[in-house]
């Protein structure tokens, strides 16, 4: 569940005066409704990542 946005949940209810959803800008609750690809724990983001490179330098043309 890591925290993802640039103002906390707190912040935004004040500035919109309106209550934010259970586990609104968590990594989980993003990636349900669309807003990042991916949730990767840190032990394995080396491993994701070079798969991630390979898959896509397999398409490039010369």
């Amino acid at each position: 569940g890591a925290l993802i946005g640039f103002a906390g949940p707190r912040v935004i209810e004040e500035t919109i005066k309106q209550e934010l959803p259970k586990g609104f800008q968590r990594s989980e609750f993003v990636q349900e409704h669309g807003m990042v690809d991916l949730v990767v724990d840190r032990r394995e983001l080396k491993s994701v990542i070079e798969k991630l490179l390979r898959h896509q330098h397999a398409g490039w043309s010369d």
